[in-house]
């Protein structure tokens, strides 16, 4: 069975840039959706970025859509969410997750609920 660990959260000042990365083992990646999602506390987990493991199609929260941009390395079995110009609303723990390929994985942007593989999360915290 698919297994996912995040790393690369951490602290950064507004404006500043981080990149996650998902690292999956036990399965391959090929032939599935992607999907970061954060979840900020009291608030729903969200997506904000998915992709096909074709890297064919991607699809990107309003919020994000110029600042982050998801990515994968079949070679590696890694995910990557590269986030820049971070924001304070950014705020929140960042996961990964996968399932076995869908439309609707991608689009409209899912709900969590559409993906069955998830990480443990990684805190990404914007702060001056």
């Amino acid at each position: 069975q698919l297994q996912l660990v995040e790393s690369g959260g951490g602290v950064v000042q507004p404006g500043g840039s981080l990149r996650l990365s998902c690292v999956g083992s036990e399965f391959p990646l090929d032939l599935h959706t992607i999907g970061w999602f954060r979840q900020a506390p009291g608030k729903e987990r969200e997506a904000v970025a998915c992709l096909e493991s074709s890297g064919e199609n991607t699809n990107y929260a309003p919020d994000v859509k110029g600042r982050f941009t998801i990515s994968v390395d079949l070679a590696k079995n890694t995910a990557y969410l590269e986030m820049n110009n971070l924001r304070p609303e950014d705020t929140a723990v960042y996961y990964c997750a996968a399932d076995i390929f869908h439309p609707e994985n991608i689009f409209p942007m899912p709900r969590a609920n559409k993906y069955g593989t998830w990480g443990q999360g990684t805190q990404v915290t914007v702060s001056s």
